[in-house]
């Protein structure tokens, strides 16, 4: 007779579960994208029937929304952080463009890529996808609009500015993606000479 004892099974609360899924899913998005995120595929990553995930998400698209909304807010938290009120905003911009740039943020910059291009055909996506720009729009702009009162920043539309700065660093992101060869240096600082001319700041100064 087997001495073994079978611990019983923890069962998990319905918050906690949930989030574990998500979690799940989002990893899933990042290393493989968001076609690859279905009920049964997080099932199997987490060793449980794909009737567990659709009680908490009765649809894939749900799941797929919430998993690039989850790593996109990661994203916005890491790169951008609301930080300290001693914080020049000069430093927190300067530390934020030099965050957007490596593998890791190529990783998620594909992840935006995939949602936008998914999203033309998925509405509950399209609707995620809407609210993480418009976050980090606002964050960004938030970010400016206390660099102007602040810290000599320059700009008659702050929105506008952030606006610039984002689409630039877009347009890395795709270029990033489709392109093997080393990036030449000016094409590396774009996103800081971008935003050292719509501020208003002496070049250099985001690199110094």
């Amino acid at each position: 007779m087997s001495s073994s004892v079978q611990r019983p099974r923890v069962r998990k609360s319905p918050a906690a579960r949930r989030a574990e899924i998500v979690e799940a899913a989002a990893a899933v998005a990042l290393t493989e994208g968001l076609e690859c995120v279905t009920l049964r595929r997080i099932g199997d990553e987490l060793g449980v029937r794909p009737g567990l995930i659709s009680h908490y998400f009765p649809s894939a698209e749900e799941l797929v929304a919430e998993a690039f909304g989850t790593a996109a807010d990661g994203e916005l938290d890491a790169l951008l952080p609301d930080g300290p009120a001693d914080a020049s905003p000069v430093r927190r911009l300067a530390g934020f463009l030099a965050r957007t740039t490596g593998e890791e943020y190529d990783a998620i910059s594909r992840l935006w890529i995939n949602a936008r291009h998914l999203s033309r055909y998925r509405p509950v996506l399209r609707e995620r996808v809407a609210r993480q720009e418009a976050a980090w729009r606002g964050r960004l702009e938030g970010l400016i609009r206390e660099g102007v009162e602040r810290d000599g920043f320059r700009t008659s539309d702050p929105e506008v500015a952030a606006i610039q700065i984002l689409v630039v660093l877009d347009g890395l992101g795709v270029h990033a993606n489709t392109e093997t060869r080393e990036r030449p240096a000016a094409v590396t600082r774009m996103a800081f000479t971008t935003a050292e001319r719509e501020l208003g700041l002496p070049p250099g100064t985001l690199t110094a």
